[in-house]
């Protein structure tokens, strides 16, 4: 009996493995500007309470009347949305296919040569995905007034300045915060060395180099400088 065998179905760019890394890369550098974004705008508590509150408050009014009050924001939320969406579906589709083409015995093999941030890419990953949702939780989407004295429920609604300076007046608030940027500083770092990597850019020891060098320099600048600002306001509360 004659038998055919059907080829095997071939992947589109979108679906290759070359496609969901161009997809994490792109969605990596979206959240890097973000950051630094953001970082810039944390870094106005230390002009004082008027100033943040002026900066807060013209993030909602900016673009006006072309936007609605707080159209800007609510712009940036889509996109950081959609660029989660597709580096979490990129991510997880990556490590299915290492899983599944990699045998057990070549584990030891893998981590020879290997870092202790691309290690734990994906456990750094999941745990600043948790700490966003605390943090929408906590300063966005409900704003629970959970430090006794320090401020009143009113007053944190009213001024995002003292919303943040009685969560950081908490140790343990600013120890969530310390362990979550230090989580974020080590998948900036592998994450620019790898972003680099996939758009070919890693192509002699001079270029690898280069791109650890660059993704330290941004790790550290954005983790210290979000640092500052928590690490002050706990300083200046005590």
């Amino acid at each position: 009996m004659a038998t055919t065998t059907l080829p095997a179905k071939k992947k589109g760019v979108a679906s290759s493995s070359i496609g969901l890394k161009m997809l994490m890369a792109g969605t990596g550098v979206i959240f890097i500007l973000y950051v630094l974004l953001h970082m810039y705008g944390n870094l106005k508590a230390l002009a004082g309470q008027e100033a943040f509150d002026t900066y807060a408050h013209h993030l909602r009014t900016f673009g006006e009347p072309m936007l609605p009050y707080g159209g800007l924001l609510w712009i940036v939320r889509i996109v950081l949305i959609l660029a989660l969406v597709g580096h979490v579906y990129a991510a997880l589709k990556l490590i299915a296919r290492n899983n599944a083409a990699r045998p057990v015995r070549y584990q030891v093999k893998k981590n020879i040569g290997s870092t202790l941030a691309s290690r734990t890419m994906r456990w750094g990953g999941l745990a600043l995905f948790i700490f966003v949702i605390f943090h929408l939780i906590q300063f966005t989407i409900v704003k629970p007034n959970l430090y006794g004295d320090a401020a009143s429920a009113e007053a944190i609604k009213e001024s995002p300045y003292v919303m943040i300076s009685a969560a950081f007046a908490m140790w343990w608030v600013l120890l969530i915060y310390v362990l979550a940027l230090v989580a974020l500083g080590m998948h900036l770092y592998h994450g620019v060395y790898s972003a680099s990597q996939t758009m070919g850019l890693n192509n002699t020891a001079t270029a690898r180099a280069r791109a650890r060098a660059i993704g330290a320099v941004l790790a550290a600048v954005i983790v210290v400088g979000f640092l500052i600002p928590p690490v002050y306001i706990f300083i200046d509360s005590l």
